[in-house]
């Protein structure tokens, strides 16, 4: 059991500690916003990924291979989404006016699981690497799903509490201003691979 398990669990954290949508978002919205008010989207990411996985795992994942020309529809407006919240964070000037200076709810935040573009590729990478068909598949994938809970979570959280010490030190509303520029910038710059592949 405990060797079936490491190898999601690197897989999980060396997928969910690097940059990507959700962290980057998470890290903005815990310097905009602080802890409290971004803790409905913190939830969304760590409850909300684990869903998708199951879904997908247990039955979306035929849909999508029967038609392929849905997930294509899926992915760019992912990609249009991520833009529009790239350009938002990139024009943010000042603590708390993150676009119309609420951050994310639970419920936006899960549903962005479905139109993020490293969501996906992590979801299919870990489903295709650590499930068998010829064993108790709903087993296997509430296993990855558990997994990203346990050890996708802290990760996220480490980005959040990164963002909400970034407001100690970016009290220059200039140095704000071209942080928050960086992050939309490296948003942006997260989906040039998948928007390319």
């Amino acid at each position: 059991m405990l060797e079936s398990l490491l190898p999601i669990a690197l897989f999980t954290f060396s997928t969910s500690i690097t940059p990507g949508p959700n962290n980057l978002m998470i890290m903005s919205s815990g310097l905009n916003h602080g802890v409290s008010r971004s803790l409905p989207h913190l939830l969304g990411i760590c409850l909300g990924f684990p869903a998708m996985i199951i879904a997908i795992g247990l039955g979306l994942g035929t849909v999508f291979t029967r038609f392929p020309l849905l997930h294509e529809v899926i992915r760019w407006l992912g990609i249009a989404y991520l833009l529009y919240l790239a350009w938002s964070i990139a024009n943010t000037r000042k603590v708390g006016s993150a676009g119309n200076s609420r951050p994310f709810s639970f419920l936006q935040a899960a549903a962005f699981q479905w139109v993020n573009p490293k969501g996906w590729i992590m979801a299919i990478g870990a489903l295709a690497a650590f499930t068998d068909s010829g064993s108790e598949m709903w087993l296997e994938v509430a296993r990855i799903a558990l997994t990203f809970f346990a050890v996708g979570s802290p990760c996220i959280i480490v980005w959040m509490l990164f963002g909400v010490g970034l407001q100690r030190v970016l009290t220059e509303p200039r140095n704000l201003r071209r942080f928050n520029l960086a992050m939309g910038m490296l948003l942006a710059a997260s989906i040039i691979p998948i928007a390319f592949e």
